[in-house]
C-alpha cells in the first residue's frame, strides 16, 4: 500500500511538471569550445580590427563576455591543445612540443583529461577537427589498420580528425580508429626519407614551378593538392583531402554530431585549423578580404562559427549552450608558405598592440581572443580576469560538482567564476608561458612578467624574438607592448619572480604556488 501511494505521489508530481517543461539542463549545459589555429588578438573585428570583419564571432563577443586579458598555455599549437585537454603545462612532459608526422599518442590512455571528466558528469564527448597530439604507439600509427590509442582511449566517444596540421603528412581524415575511405589495394606509407628517386617532392624544379602555393621554408618534401608537405607519404590516394573542403568538413561533421546528441548534454571540441598554414581556404572565400588568403582564412573561421550557432539555434539548444572561443597560440605571418601574408598586411596588426606572436612568450604569442556565450547565464560585457584554456578542465569539472583526482589537471585552476561573469569572482593571479617547448619560459604574477630564455636562440623567419641578456623583466600594467627591459633597474623583482618560476617548475603542480 505504502509503495502504492509513493507512486500515486510521483505520478502527481509527473502530471503537474512534465519532464519536458523543466529547466534539468540548467546546471549541465551543452559545452563547446571552438579552438581556432594561430588567430592573434588582433586578427578580429570585435578586437579592434579594422581591415577586416568577423560578423559572426563579434555577435559571439556582442552577446558574451568577451576577455582582455584570455591566454593559451604556449604559443605553439601541440603544447597548448595538451595543456586544454590534460590541464597540465605541456614544458612537463617530454615530446609535447610540434608533434611530427608519425607521433605516437602524446596522452597516453588512463590520463585524466577534460573529455574523460565530462564523460563521468554524464556527458556525450567529440573531438573534430585538427588533432597534432600523436596517434597510435610503438614505431607510429597504424595508418592501415586499427589507430589507437587517441582520442577515444582518453574520454571522447567520437572523433573525426586532421591527424597532425594540414601542413604535415598524411593528407587524410581519421574517424575514430580508422583512416577513412582507404582502400585497403592502395594502402598509406608514411615517412622520414623520400621513398624512392622519383618520388616528387616541392623542392624539384620542375614541380616547383607548378605548384598551387609555393613554399618558403621547409614545406618542400611531399606535393599533395599542389602544395609541398612537411614529411612524406605515399598512396591512400581515395582517401585524401583537399585543403579548400576542410572547414566544410568540420562543419558538416559538428552538425552531424550534435543533431545526433541533441537529447543529452554534450562537449564538442571543434578543434579548427583556420587559420594555420597552408592557408587554402574554400573557393568561395578566395578574394573575400584584402588580405590575402591569410584574411580569407579567418573570413572562414568566421562562417565556420556562424554555422555551429545556427545549428544550435536550429535545434533549440542555445539557452542551454556553453561555447567558449579561443586560440592555440598567437599569429604569425610567413610560417612556410608564400601566400602574400606579409605583402598584404597593409595596416593589419594581427598581435593588435602585443609583441610577438607564434613560438614567442611575448604576449602577442599567447595572449589571444577568448569569448565566453551562455544566453541567459553569462551577461554581455568585458572582462579584464586573468583566464587561460588550461584551467577549462578544472573549471568545468568544479561547475559541474565533479570530483578531481588529486593527480589530474595539476596546472588547471578554477576560474568558472569568472568565465561565467560572476560578481565578484577572479581569474588567475599568475601564469606560465611557454614556447613550443622548455627550457625557455616566462611567468606572469599580477603585472609583472619575467622571461627566461636558458639557450634559446631567435629564427629569423619565425615571430620568436628576444633581446640581449638571458632574462627579461616587464611591468605590463604600464608597458603591455614590452619595450622597456627592468631586469637591470630591478633585481629584487626580478629575482622574487625567477624563484617562483623555479617553484612552479620544480613543484609539478601549480595549485601548491
Amino acid at each position: 500500500m505504502k509503495n502504492n501511494s509513493l507512486a500515486l505521489i510521483a505520478w502527481t508530481i509527473l502530471i503537474l511538471f512534465p519532464l519536458g517543461d523543466r529547466d534539468l539542463g540548467a546546471e549541465q549545459p551543452n559545452i563547446i569550445v571552438i579552438m581556432a589555429d594561430d588567430l592573434g588578438y588582433g586578427d578580429l573585428s570585435c578586437y579592434g580590427a579594422t581591415e577586416l570583419e568577423t560578423p559572426n564571432i563579434d555577435k559571439l563577443a556582442q552577446e558574451g563576455l568577451r576577455f582582455t586579458q584570455g591566454y593559451c598555455s604556449a604559443s605553439t599549437c601541440t603544447p597548448t591543445r595538451f595543456s586544454f585537454l590534460t590541464g597540465k603545462y605541456a614544458f612537463r612532459q617530454a615530446g609535447a612540443g610540434i608533434a611530427p608526422p608519425n607521433a605516437t599518442a602524446l596522452i597516453k590512455p588512463g590520463t585524466e583529461t577534460i573529455a574523460s571528466i565530462l564523460k563521468k558528469a554524464g556527458y556525450q564527448t567529440a573531438v573534430i577537427g585538427k588533432w597534432h597530439l600523436g596517434l597510435g604507439q610503438g614505431n607510429g600509427p597504424d595508418w592501415n589498420g586499427i589507430i589507437k590509442p587517441g582520442p577515444l582511449e582518453i574520454g571522447f566517444d567520437y572523433s573525426y580528425l586532421l591527424p597532425t596540421t594540414n601542413d604535415r603528412v598524411p593528407s587524410v581524415y581519421v574517424e575514430n580508429h580508422r583512416v577513412k575511405n582507404l582502400d585497403p589495394n592502395d594502402p598509406l606509407w608514411v615517412g622520414k626519407k623520400r621513398p624512392s628517386a622519383d618520388h616528387p617532392t616541392g623542392k624539384d624544379p620542375e614541380v616547383r614551378k607548378n605548384l598551387k602555393m609555393d613554399w618558403s621554408h621547409g614545406h618542400n618534401m611531399t606535393v599533395h593538392n599542389g602544395i609541398g608537405r612537411i614529411g612524406f607519404f605515399t598512396g591512400g590516394m581515395k582517401a585524401r583531402w583537399r585543403d579548400e573542403d576542410l572547414a566544410d568538413e568540420w562543419v558538416k561533421q559538428s552538425v552531424k554530431w550534435i543533431e545526433k546528441n541533441k537529447d543529452n548534454p554534450f562537449f564538442l571540441f571543434f578543434s579548427s585549423h583556420d587559420i594555420h598554414v597552408p592557408r587554402m581556404p574554400h573557393e568561395r572565400f578566395q578574394g573575400k578580404t584584402k588580405l590575402g588568403f591569410r584574411g580569407d582564412a579567418i573570413a572562414q573561421l568566421d562562417w565556420s562559427v556562424g554555422e555551429i550557432r545556427k545549428a544550435v539555434d536550429r535545434l533549440g539548444l542555445a539557452k542551454n549552450t556553453l561555447i567558449v572561443f579561443c586560440s592555440d597560440n598567437g599569429p604569425v605571418l610567413d610560417d612556410g608558405y608564400k601566400d602574400a601574408a606579409i605583402t598584404k598586411l597593409g595596416k593589419h596588426r594581427p598581435a593588435g598592440k602585443y609583441r610577438g606572436g607564434k613560438y614567442s612568450i611575448y604576449e602577442g604569442g599567447t595572449r589571444t581572443p577568448f569569448i565566453v556565450n551562455w544566453p541567459g547565464k553569462v551577461s554581455p560585457g568585458e572582462s579584464s580576469a586573468m583566464v587561460c584554456t588550461i584551467d577549462m578542465a578544472t573549471s568545468f569539472a568544479k561547475m559541474l560538482g565533479q570530483a578531481i583526482p588529486d593527480n589530474a589537471f595539476p596546472d588547471s585552476l578554477d576560474v568558472h567564476g569568472a568565465l561565467l561573469g560572476k560578481p565578484n569572482s577572479q581569474g588567475r593571479d599568475h601564469l606560465l608561458q611557454q614556447p613550443n617547448k622548455g627550457p625557455t619560459l616566462a611567468l606572469r604574477v599580477g603585472d609583472w612578467k619575467v622571461l627566461s630564455y636558458a639557450n634559446a636562440k631567435p629564427k629569423k623567419h619565425l615571430t620568436f624574438e628576444k633581446g640581449p641578456g638571458k632574462y627579461e623583466l616587464y611591468h605590463l600594467a604600464t608597458d603591455p607592448q614590452e619595450k622597456t627591459n627592468l631586469a637591470t633597474s630591478n633585481p629584487a623583482k626580478l629575482k622574487e619572480l625567477l624563484s617562483q618560476l623555479e617553484k612552479i617548475k620544480a613543484d609539478g603542480r601549480t595549485r601548491n604556488f
